[in-house]
């Protein structure tokens, strides 16, 4: 009876101009495992989707409503695996990007994630690495109490704007005192996806100014207990979206609370209208409740050309590899705020 009422109840994010429902549907499974992120995209008329554990695969079909067929691909070296591509962007002469994450073993068990770009001339067939792009610049805590992690960035969407301007990576932060841990932003312009070391810039303290590889940053979802405890309680692992019916950019997270052992603790789902200003992000409102939820969420858009980079009202809502609900997004009649217009409301009284 709880996850039937689950499955149906609307949970509105009133105050922020629009909600999202999620609506039973028929079940829709992708072939792999999905341990991260799936990204996709659209190639000679075919969708192909990326599925990641520890080695990614690509299954492709004619769309994600269908059967799709799996097969491995190449990477020009092994050097940077377990790895685990979370983001794609296709060029208009046909290069693909990708960025993945990747697990580097630190203290037994415990690795340190960290970002690093692929690109492929074949459509996503074979990559060649073009190295790491973003990592901590804290040393690994062996201490840590989580399970998985001992610091590092990771469990991320890259999401080129609507100017083409800038990429931008929204990824979990592990590492550092407790004020740098959580939900963080950076950046690297168009022009630089070709030779992407060195170009990627932390958002921190209000600027881009931090460097990828061993900068700081300031997180926009801090959590509220640290990740080296066992009782962790954060929003990790963003899936981002630009939503055509809403004309905003759209969030998914996850949340772990408050046991050892990484426990599923809901989805939440976070708007905006600016992918480059960190800070106008709506407050982050339960989409589904720890009971029915599971990792990895993301929307997968089913218009033509729709994929995990844009959406319509309509789209396939899944967790890993297994969708179970179509997401509706509607507009409220409340305007659109964020946490920082609140903040400047606050400070105004």
């Amino acid at each position: 009876m709880l996850l039937a009422f689950l499955l149906f109840f609307v949970l509105p994010s009133a105050s922020f101009g629009q909600r999202a429902e999620l609506r039973l549907a028929s079940p829709v499974f992708l072939p792999g495992i999905s341990d991260s992120n799936s990204p996709v995209h659209w190639w000679n008329g075919q969708l192909r989707v990326y599925q990641s554990a520890g080695l990614p695969i690509m299954s492709e079909g004619p769309g994600v409503m269908d059967v799709l067929k799996s097969r491995a691909i190449g990477l020009s070296d092994y050097r940077n695996t377990p790895l685990w591509i979370e983001a794609t962007w296709l060029d208009s002469d046909g290069t693909l990007y990708a960025w993945y994450h990747n697990e580097v073993l630190t203290c037994g068990d415990l690795s340190q994630p960290r970002i690093g770009a692929l690109v492929s001339w074949d459509g996503g067939g074979s990559f060649w690495d073009l190295g790491i792009v973003a990592e901590t610049g804290y040393p690994p805590n062996c201490d840590a109490q989580n399970g998985y992690f001992a610091g590092g960035h990771g469990d991320f969407t890259v999401l080129l704007d609507q100017e083409s301007r800038y990429f931008y990576f929204y990824f979990g932060n592990y590492s550092g005192p407790e004020g740098s841990q959580g939900v963080a932003v950076a950046r690297m312009a168009f022009e630089d996806r070709a030779a992407p070391r060195g170009k990627v810039w932390k958002y921190f303290r209000g600027d881009w100014r931090e460097p990828g590889i061993g900068g700081r940053v300031t997180p926009i979802l801090p959590v509220t207990t640290v990740w080296e405890r066992p009782d962790t309680d954060a929003l990790w692992g963003p899936a981002l979206h630009w939503n055509t019916y809403l004309q905003q950019y759209v969030m998914l997270l996850n949340r772990t609370c408050c046991e050892p052992g990484w426990p599923v603790g809901g989805i939440y789902i976070s708007y905006s209208k600016d992918l480059g200003d960190p800070e106008s992000w709506s407050a982050p409102q339960l989409l589904l409740g720890a009971e029915a939820a599971g990792w990895y969420p993301q929307v997968i858009g089913l218009d033509t050309g729709d994929s995990d980079k844009q959406a319509g009202q309509v789209a396939r809502f899944f967790m890993g590899s297994d969708s179970l609900y179509e997401i509706v997004f509607e507009f409220d009649e409340q305007p659109f705020s964020s946490r920082a217009g609140q903040r400047r409301q606050d400070e105004k009284r």
